[in-house]
């Protein structure tokens, strides 16, 4: 192969040439023959970055090359970012060496680089997803309290999610209660997995006490992004059987998260849901409670909107939809992305290309990702 070097070593020029090339041998020749052509030149770190070196032979399973690579980029001393070391332990998780991608990243402090939090999250997460949840808790346990992983709620959300996964929320629930001992505080989505995994597994005092739990940290402004949790919690309450409960949680909600105004709450007339023998019409009408009762907001529309379509319950979805528009909200992509995924669930992919060609994305002035069409693409040839 002939190739057209620069008088001069320009990384770029060098980059651009191994990123091009379709065989990764060839790229490895460039790349190790850079140095003998300018003897003054060194590898760094955007030569073997994410994008480039690493990733090139990683993804092509050259894993053996890869490894050598990384050698020689240990020895190099440059400075290495983090997400060079996530690939590569997806690399080798993907070729089923978990031990490769455990020693890889056990190896970390001999390379020059200070930030390790996306390799430990993509390490945890292929632990978790592999059900190896004791080696990922000794994982954890040996990197939680170092500066070098800066990120811990994620991880933790990780682990509270395998647990409710397979049922076993009453771990999930202590490992929540110890996030405040790692000096890692619940952020909207540990909230979110938690309550949800309670509610599968029936642990209904548990959830609600997990609720009440949430109500110090409101805002005098209330916090109506957190609507799904709401919903959760009371949807679960209904399924039950224990809708009188789960009005007056909906109460405590409307008034101390919500911030709805009293003469709202007055306007509700919540003692109607008890003349609802149907389960799923006492549902409904909770679901309407929340929208009415909501100061107006993007982030409350939007969340409510989300989690409806996500659960295909696409004509409740489409009411919080109208509503936003009703209140010159303008509707987010992921609203439009959960919509169209909802309407594919239901086998009706002429109806999301409708949203995406028709005009619904465009008038909302939403760009539909290429996910979307090779989304309804997939669904149509199914």
């Amino acid at each position: 192969m002939n190739i057209i070097w620069p008088r001069l070593p320009m990384l770029s020029h060098l980059i651009q040439l191994i990123r091009k090339q379709k065989n990764p041998l060839t790229a490895l020749q460039i790349f190790n023959e850079a140095e003998s052509k300018f003897p003054n030149y060194r590898h760094n770190g955007p030569v073997y970055a994410t994008n480039t070196m690493i990733n090139l032979l990683g993804s092509l399973g050259r894993l053996v090359e890869m490894k050598e690579v990384i050698s020689q980029m240990k020895e190099d001393s440059c400075e290495c970012r983090d997400l060079v070391f996530a690939s590569a332990i997806r690399s080798y998780a993907k070729a089923g060496l978990m031990n490769e991608a455990i020693s890889l990243f056990r190896s970390l402090p001999q390379f020059n680089c200070v930030n390790w939090t996306h390799s430990f999250n993509t390490l945890l997460k292929i632990m978790v997803k592999q059900s190896d949840l004791e080696t990922a808790h000794r994982l954890f346990l040996e990197n939680c309290h170092g500066w070098e992983v800066r990120s811990r709620t994620h991880s933790l959300n990780m682990l509270i999610d395998a647990l409710c996964q397979i049922n076993r929320s009453e771990f999930a629930l202590q490992v929540f209660q110890e996030m405040n001992y790692m000096c890692c505080y619940p952020d909207r989505d540990t909230y979110r997995i938690l309550m949800k995994g309670l509610c599968v597994d029936g642990r209904l005092d548990e959830a609600t006490h997990l609720l009440y739990s949430m109500f110090w940290r409101i805002s005098q402004k209330g916090s109506g992004a957190d609507i799904g949790v709401y919903r959760t919690l009371l949807d679960a309450l209904c399924d039950h059987g224990e809708v009188q409960h789960a009005v007056y949680i909906l109460e405590k909600i409307l008034k101390k998260c919500l911030k709805a105004p009293k003469r709202c709450r007055k306007q509700l007339n919540l003692d109607q849901c008890h003349s609802y023998a149907d389960v799923q019409e006492a549902k409904v009408f909770v679901h309407e409670a929340l929208i009415k009762g909501l100061v107006p907001n993007s982030d409350c529309y939007s969340a409510m909107a989300v989690d409806l379509y996500s659960e295909g319950k696409i004509s409740e979805a489409n009411k919080v939809l109208c509503k936003m528009n009703h209140k010159d909200f303008r509707p987010s992509l992921a609203i439009y992305e959960a919509k169209v995924a909802a309407l594919c669930g239901k086998g009706w992919v002429d109806e999301a290309i409708e949203v995406i060609e028709g005009g619904d994305m465009m008038e909302g002035s939403c760009v539909p990702h290429n996910w979307d069409i090779q989304y309804c693409n997939k669904k149509t040839l199914l």
